[in-house]
């Protein structure tokens, strides 16, 4: 199995795949980040699904992305001579695609595409048929056309293609999504890669960043990794568009990923604001007022891309997991859980989104007293706490800092944007929380914040604390508490987020 770092993303801003360096697009979900996956190879076998395009004899390949683009090249180096191969989604029209083209550099090279289509996750084998150049595969709501000029055939339950690629030659492979009750559409793959490569060029272009130009390209990069995890129909962004990789190979701490976490989206908002990306800041705005629209009570600390709120947990047995590290699971029971910090990051990205230039909106504003309103209420309260823990509820520092965030960009709304509000209310809150904090969430002993309150245990999120504000990075306590950090949850040149014992605080096994 190949491993996690060997993978790269292709994203078309409402799903994406991992292609591996050996030329197999393992893991696809369509038509969301969160739909059941076509190919599953990521999770299990290549038998619950894949697509590998790579050449006969095998190689070792060299990768890029091309450009300031999304468009991942992999090039082959032969004995028989040179490939190269493009790998891309165009960015969404209607119909989802992957599309695939190959290019002969240097002499003749013999090249395999197998094609491996398995619906929900791996488990269903769809009806296949043949028309004309295009191959349909039909199971249940579920259809997907594979398009090529290369001459293509069954074999177990595979579509496989084997052909000779000569020097100046272009192939291209092309599969559309659609639902199995309606026609395929059809793609002009070079077309396609050519808007491909104008779309992200032209969106890279307006980044106001001025930077030298090695640093420049690593933070383009990662701006459009951020870009591509967002769903573009509604504004929501993926904290990642899989599941279940584990924490460590064998670990139970398998998670799915696919959701839109309002405290993840928040960070990423804020990267992408600071390099003035201001679309992207309204529509999660306007994405926000829809997902959490009711009693501010029933606040998530996710939803799916389009704001639904029920992400019913469960496990898929008929995959072995990454490296066997089972279960698999699909949907995440962390939805239901009481997270405070997450009214702190809203306020906080909603706060710095004005600040760069996002116009005010009274009804974005109503919301935020709203939820300003039930946390006067609930920030006492102890929780499930940054790391979505499944033990028992606690009064967690990070947490409570979050909450005094909330309060403390609330009274910077009224003073530096000019928004109204009970900004005496806020301050006295703003302050109480700052109070009981210092006093209940710091050890004299240890000379730092601890996790929660009464505890002894460490916590990676209390670096938090500086960054927003709580404290200055001079202050002795902040010093003293990096200092712990360093100490105790620094391990090979990582930082733990704490440490897990058999009586832990998560109620997971250790590890």
């Amino acid at each position: 199995m190949a491993r996690i770092e060997d993978y790269a993303l292709i994203g078309d801003l409402q799903s994406a795949a991992l292609v591996e360096r050996g030329g197999s697009i393992d893991w696809l979900c369509f038509p969301r980040f969160d739909s059941g996956a076509c190919f599953a190879a990521l999770l299990g076998t290549p038998d619950n699904g894949r697509w590998l395009v790579a050449p006969v004899g095998g190689g070792e390949p060299t990768r890029r992305y091309l450009h300031d683009t999304m468009v991942l090249e992999t090039t082959w180096k032969t004995e028989e001579g040179t490939v190269r191969v493009f790998d891309f989604m165009p960015p969404r029209g209607t119909a989802p695609d992957v599309v695939r083209i190959v290019e002969g550099v240097r002499g003749s090279v013999r090249m395999r595409s197998e094609l491996v289509i398995r619906f929900d996750y791996g488990r269903v084998v769809p009806w296949v048929r043949r028309e004309g150049d295009a191959r349909f595969a039909v199971a249940g709501p579920d259809a997907l056309c594979f398009r090529t000029p290369a001459h293509t055939r069954g074999e177990d339950m595979r579509t496989v293609s084997d052909f000779a690629i000569e020097e100046g030659e272009r192939i291209p492979f092309a599969l559309t999504y659609y639902p199995s009750h309606e026609e395929a559409p059809r793609i002009d793959p070079e077309i396609a890669l050519a808007e491909t490569e104008s779309f992200w060029r032209d969106w890279n272009g307006r980044c106001k960043v001025d930077l030298v130009p090695e640093w420049r390209d690593l933070l383009h990069r990662s701006l459009m990794v951020l870009k591509t995890l967002i769903y573009a129909p509604t504004g929501g962004i993926v904290a990642a568009p899989t599941t279940s990789l584990p924490e460590w190979v064998g670990s139970v701490r398998n998670w799915d990923y696919r959701y839109c976490w309002l405290r993840d989206a928040t960070l990423t908002l804020l990267a992408l604001l600071q390099a003035e990306h201001i679309d992207e800041a309204l529509e999660w705005r306007k994405w926000l007022l829809r997902a959490v629209a009711g009693d501010p009570s029933d606040l998530q600390i996710m939803y799916a891309v389009a704001g639904e709120r029920r992400l019913t947990e469960f496990e898929l047995p008929w995959l072995v997991g990454y490296e066997g590290s089972a279960p698999v699971r699909v949907g995440n029971a962390a939805s239901e859980q009481l997270q405070i910090d997450v009214y702190g990051e809203v306020m906080d990205a909603l706060y710095q989104a004005r600040t760069h230039g996002l116009a005010k909106e009274s009804h974005a504003w109503a919301l935020q007293k709203t939820l300003l309103g039930y946390l006067e209420r609930a920030w006492s309260q102890p929780d499930d706490g940054i790391w979505e823990i499944r033990g028992v509820r606690q009064h967690f520092v990070h947490s409570k800092v979050m909450a005094w965030v909330a309060f403390d960009r609330a009274v910077r709304t009224v003073e530096e944007q000019g928004l109204d509000g009970p900004v005496d209310e806020w301050r006295r809150l703003r302050d109480t929380i700052h109070a009981e904090v210092c006093e209940r969430g710091f050890d004299v002993e240890r000379g730092s914040f601890v996790q929660s309150y009464g505890s002894k245990e460490l916590d990676a999120s209390l670096l938090m604390l500086p960054l927003v504000g709580f404290l200055p990075a001079a202050d002795p306590r902040i010093r003293g508490t990096i200092k712990a950090i360093e100490d105790d949850l620094l391990q090979d040149g990582l930082v733990l987020r704490y440490r897990t014992h058999h009586d832990g605080v998560d109620g997971l096994p250790p590890g």
